[in-house]
């Protein structure tokens, strides 16, 4: 899989910009980029001892391990089931969280999420996952909460570097979106440096016709360094433990999908979209809010078969669960989509943009320019 050599521009300080003025307003006194956390002291010695802390930023090996969130599979247009050969290589990455601040990841193709899986409800799918020795050092497999068996495929993906390649053979039995992951013994840690995604199991009489389609994933990232502290940041086990993150990102990076990251997501006034969220986890629930609009009709917990919720601001998605939400879009400006645990947001990162284009609509919105 190509990955779009853009290089990120983003940091903490272009992520609070990017919430906008009346949010830094609303927010007051838990904005300042310079501003410690509240649970450590001062100009202390230990702080200076942390910031010398950690070994230079390592060369990367890939510009961008945000995945593309207009990098979708189209919607099924076929009404008899099919067999799909699917292919995921687990590759093994160093890559920039935000400018001077590397991490060692764990992805499937090079990209977080990982590639959707699309198909529809009674379809066959024959997967082949791969762990090439040149791009691991650790064993890996997948479990795809779609799939009826033993860990959900886990057991009979399991391979190590090098070994040859897993093959799997299921039918899509449940409509729904669902996640998929790795699930080795240390899964925390292999979904925590991005090895999760969706996979898409449309119902056999499909989906509502949308303009357009994004696919996001939120994961906390646990390290031994500080948010925004330069260098090279190694796992932290016991921060996991402790479900205390350094990060929560969308999509592998601070401020991925903004302007100031690798671009903001588009759209259109009057169009609809439908945006697919995962939460990797592995431990935070998410409260997925879209800043300036509401989920108009909201998939809850993958579930495709029941009514949607309507007019839905704010909803938990727990770690492991992908939803999809459905909006309109009446006003031109951007949609932020945020964890409305704001400090996640604020000093973490977890930020993404809709930039709607369009003719005002002072019927629905004036802001008396």
């Amino acid at each position: 899989m190509t990955i779009a050599a853009t290089q990120p521009t983003t940091n903490r300080r272009t992520v609070i910009q990017t919430i906008g003025a009346a949010g830094v307003v609303a927010l007051a006194g838990c904005l300042a980029d310079d501003r410690p956390p509240v649970d450590e002291p001062v100009d202390s010695d230990a702080d200076a001892a942390d910031e010398e802390s950690l070994p230079p930023a390592e060369p990367v090996d890939v510009d961008r391990i945000a995945a593309d969130p207009m990098d979708i599979p189209p919607p099924v247009d076929w009404d008899e089931p099919r067999t799909h050969e699917i292919t995921l290589e687990s590759i093994e990455v160093t890559a920039e969280v935000e400018p001077g601040v590397t991490v060692d990841f764990m992805t499937y193709e090079g990209q977080i999420p990982g590639p959707m899986i699309r198909v529809r409800e009674g379809d066959t799918v024959e997967l082949t996952f791969a762990v090439p020795d040149e791009h691991n050092v650790a064993a890996h497999n997948v479990d795809l909460h779609a799939v009826y068996g033993p860990g959900g495929g886990a057991v009979a993906t399991t391979i190590g570097p090098g070994d040859e390649p897993a093959r799997l053979t299921f039918r899509a039995e449940f409509p729904g979106v669902h996640i998929y992951h790795c699930a080795v013994p240390d899964m925390d840690q292999h979904i925590s440096l991005g090895m999760f995604g969706a996979i898409l199991v449309e119902p056999a009489e499909g989906l509502p016709e949308v303009d357009r389609e994004f696919y996001v994933g939120q994961h906390e990232l646990y390290t031994d360094g500080r948010a925004g502290e330069e260098g090279h940041h190694s796992y932290d086990f016991h921060a996991t433990a402790d479900e205390d993150p350094t990060y929560v990102l969308l999509n592998g990076e601070v401020g991925a999908l903004t302007e100031d990251g690798h671009g903001s997501m588009h759209a259109e006034v009057s169009e609809t979209v439908r945006v697919y969220f995962a939460n990797g986890g592995p431990n935070l629930t998410s409260a997925l809010h879209p800043i300036g609009n509401v989920w108009s009709r909201y998939y809850r917990d993958g579930d495709l078969l029941s009514e949607p919720a309507r007019n839905v601001e704010t909803s938990p998605v727990a770690p492991g669960t992908v939803v999809a939400g459905e909006m309109e879009l009446p006003v031109p400006g951007p949609v932020k989509l945020v964890d409305h645990a704001l400090s996640r947001v604020v000093r973490k990162g977890m930020i993404g943009v809709i930039d709607v284009e369009g003719e005002p609509n002072p019927d629905v919105y004036d802001d008396g320019s």
